[in-house]
């Protein structure tokens, strides 16, 4: 008689009902391995846990309830930073960022953390996503910085003893502006004949430790014939939020941004910081179950665009002149790979008469800002800072130049561990308005950045040679005790060879010297 094979019934799902990781997703992922050299974690560790691959494959063992949604689970999912060059890297389409945000929201409902950890992040996101409670945060930080205070802490080894997320907030304090009580105006004229309406977002952190950088975004926008509405008092888009898996809050912040740009009446909503512009690009996805907003939020995603896109999309009638400097051009990764913006910058930059454009090596390799992962997960942003520091040095640029300015904290930060000085550091929108404005280098850099090192020259350079990784990267260093895996988790996948170098977007190509930017990654590991 032939045995009869029992048919176990499907186990529920470890996830809650609400918004559990898309299983239609989770199945185009077909486990190829072209993530992994892409993947900042795995780069750093070599654990396949922390790959794209392996988590999506824990976030489908939990989808068929096979594992539980324990500490174990959740610590790999803080280990990922959300960059998605994962995204970028996969032949397949997979929608990672997505599958993430979703996780994390389950992760935040489902799984406890420590009180040490609760109150930490109960802090970060009481406090940065709201400007006026920032402008209050600045005054102490002003005094703390200009008194010289500051240099004699960093000086004195006071740090080395204080908690490592305390360490590496204070590392990352951004330079308080003299006017951080300022508001952007809500108007500004175009100075030539008007084309456009546009909607301009002042973010939460950007209007009040960066508003130089909306002054200067206002003022090309103008000089390009656009009328930009800038509408007071703007909540935070909710990028931090839905980052780190508080999407109801991150819904209700959306919703106001929506209604605010709504009757400003706009054509376009601009945005200069990149992890705001994945977010409202994506308010279509955050608000796909709100009958009353859903619709609205889809319109008013289409009229988001990136200050890259949209003045590579407009023909320019603003004159550049010449700004003789050599810059490097970081990628900011929510640009990059979560928007798919990586031409138009290059694009922009190169129409700046004089300016040498250095590419950075590894460069589609995140700098490990990532949001605040530099404040919740310090030592491996911290590692992947001292990376992008030793190739950003071997460019021997005059600046640094990105579209995000937490990326170019965590450089200068690294700069500091790295006993070097500080680069000057611009938002690209910087050096497009000083070109327009017809400043010189130095003036540029009096206005918005550090002294220029003494050994290095405004003068115009040799032609950038193509960038190439330095052969003196930081040596391995261990994996932080916090962030070792268990062995809870075992998957079919064994484990790959470490790679060398992260893969790059397909047919990515060096725009201003049409060398390779990324040396070729090694090929993806074979699945098992």
């Amino acid at each position: 008689m032939p045995q009869l094979t029992t048919i176990e019934p499907a186990k529920p799902s470890s996830f809650d009902a609400h918004h559990p990781p898309d299983k239609e997703l989770l199945s185009d992922c077909v486990h190829c391995g072209f993530c992994l050299p892409a993947c900042p974690t795995y780069v750093l560790w070599g654990e396949e846990m922390d790959s794209p691959r392996g988590r999506i494959y824990m976030m489908q063992s939990a989808a068929q309830g096979n594992a539980p949604l324990d500490q174990t689970f959740r610590l790999h999912m803080d280990n990922c930073l959300g960059c998605m060059a994962c995204m970028t890297a996969c032949p397949s389409g997979v929608q990672y960022d997505k599958l993430i945000e979703d996780t994390r929201a389950q992760i935040e409902r489902n799984i406890p953390r420590t009180p040490a950890d609760s109150l930490f992040r109960r802090v970060l996101f009481s406090t940065f996503p709201y400007p006026a409670r920032l402008r209050v945060l600045a005054a102490p930080l002003f005094l703390y910085q200009r008194s010289g205070l500051q240099s004699l802490v960093r000086r004195s080894g006071l740090l080395r003893l204080a908690p490592k997320r305390i360490a590496a907030m204070e590392s990352l304090l951004p330079v308080v502006p003299a006017n951080f009580a300022r508001k952007h105006p809500t108007h500004t004229a175009p100075s030539t004949t008007p084309r456009l309406r546009v909607g301009m977002l002042t973010g939460c952190v950007q209007q009040v430790f960066f508003s130089h950088v909306n002054a200067a975004t206002a003022r090309v926008l103008a000089a390009e014939g656009c009328e930009v509405i800038a509408p007071a008092n703007q909540p935070c888009c909710g990028a931090l939020m839905v980052h780190s898996g508080l999407d109801d809050q991150a819904a209700a912040m959306g919703r106001r941004i929506i209604a605010l740009f709504e009757q400003a009446n706009v054509d376009t909503i601009v945005i200069n910081a990149a992890g705001c512009g994945s977010t409202m690009k994506q308010y279509g996805h955050l608000l796909r179950d709100d009958p009353k907003w859903a619709a609205r939020a889809h319109a008013f995603s289409a009229k988001c665009r990136d200050i890259t896109e949209f003045l590579t999309e407009l023909p320019s009638i603003a004159p550049r002149n010449p700004l003789p400097i050599r810059i490097a051009y970081h990628d900011a990764c929510h640009l990059r790979h979560a928007q798919g913006v990586f031409i138009q910058p290059r694009e922009l930059l190169s129409s700046i008469p004089g300016l040498q454009i250095a590419e950075i090596a590894e460069s589609s390799l995140c700098c490990g800002s990532a949001g605040v992962y530099n404040l919740l997960q310090p030592e491996p942003a911290q590692q992947l800072g001292d990376r992008k520091v030793t190739h950003l040095l071997a460019t021997h640029a005059d600046a640094v130049v990105s579209a995000n300015p937490g990326c170019l904290l965590q450089l200068m930060s690294g700069l500091r561990r790295a006993n070097q000085k500080e680069i000057p550091a611009f938002h690209m929108v910087e050096l497009l308005d000083a070109s327009i404005r017809g400043l010189s280098p130095d003036q540029l850099i009096r206005g918005g950045g550090p002294t220029l090192p003494k050994h290095r020259s405004t003068q115009p350079a040799q032609p950038a040679a193509p960038a190439t990784p330095s052969s003196k990267l930081p040596p391995a260093q261990p994996r932080p005790s916090s962030q070792k895996p268990s062995a809870s988790f075992r998957t079919p996948v064994e484990s790959a060879p470490k790679p060398t170098a992260p893969q790059s977007p397909k047919g990515s190509q060096l725009h201003s010297a049409g060398s390779p930017i990324d040396p070729p990654s090694a090929s993806p590991p074979a699945f098992a």
